[in-house]
């Protein structure tokens, strides 16, 4: 573990470990504009009545089609979905369905917050995504950073308990990149405890490597090869809470940093692009 308060920021600061940060950014931004403007889409549709639930859909075109629920990052205090849009394309192109949601941003509410609005979210998926081609029997979720984070969480969630309706096994798998597991070493960052204000129980709660493993779906991590000790740290840890039957994949992508590992997701030649496909479309 990390020993002072500066390791700790030194550690999740990514900004400052990629000086072109911002580039990366401004590309994400700009390709999502662009996709928007050339993908059928439907923005902003409602998921429920809280701030910022709201969730965006691009269909198949096809039906039955496996459902891609991409989550953000940004450290649950920053970024938009609509500033994920690009990641869509590549995959409604493969067949997919894609759902990009939007949760509301800490310090306005807290993390256990930002779960809940998650939860939601896929339940609506799950209610209603077969109006727009997806198959509501083989919903996938990825997640990059704190959308990592969420991803699990939401591999863990024992949803009858939520909605009795709802089936234990809503989520057939989870894609975790650059994902973050323990929550203690981030309370323990003063850069980002001064807006995500965790205390222990959340700590203990929303801690996806502290909780049992889940009982129903499989879960791949990877992590870029550049990133910070920490996010390989987390990387590792979730495989070894959880086990080799719920996390059997566990890769460490040489060359990429906190930043250009979500951009190869979009990369139909990368092996990150080629992993998602295998695990959400079960080749």
């Amino acid at each position: 573990m990390l020993s002072s308060p500066e390791a700790h920021d030194r550690m999740y600061n990514n900004r400052a470990l990629v000086p072109d940060f911002a580039d990366h950014l401004n590309h994400w931004a700009v390709s999502s504009r662009q996709a928007r403007d050339t993908s059928t889409c439907l923005t902003d549709l409602s998921y429920g009545d809280g701030p910022n639930e709201t969730l965006d859909i691009f269909p198949a075109k096809a039906e039955k089609a496996p459902v891609m629920v991409f989550i953000h990052g940004g450290y649950w205090r920053a970024l938009d979905k609509s500033d994920h849009s690009f990641v869509a394309p590549p995959f409604t192109q493969e067949g997919l369905c894609v759902v990009v949601p939007n949760y509301a941003l800490c310090p306005a509410v807290n993390i256990p917050t930002i779960v809940m609005q998650m939860v939601k979210a896929l339940a609506w998926v799950k209610r209603y995504i077969a109006q727009w081609g997806g198959d509501p029997e083989s919903i996938h979720v990825v997640g990059h950073s704190a959308g990592g984070h969420l991803a699990a969480m939401m591999m863990a969630c024992q949803w009858s308990l939520h909605e009795p309706d709802l089936p234990d096994h809503l989520i057939r798998s989870a894609l975790c990149i650059s994902g973050l597991f323990e929550l203690d070493s981030i309370r323990q960052s003063p850069m980002l405890q001064a807006d995500l204000r965790l205390d222990e129980d959340q700590v203990m709660r929303c801690s996806p490597a502290w909780m049992p493993p889940p009982v129903h779906g499989t879960c791949w991590s990877v992590v870029g090869g550049l990133e910070s000790e920490a996010f390989i740290r987390h990387h590792r840890l979730i495989q070894t809470a959880w086990g080799l039957q719920r996390v059997p994949v566990c890769e460490v992508l040489p060359g990429l940093h906190h930043f250009n590992v979500l951009t190869s997701l979009t990369d139909p030649s990368s092996r990150l692009h080629q992993m998602a496909l295998s695990l959400m479309k079960g080749t």
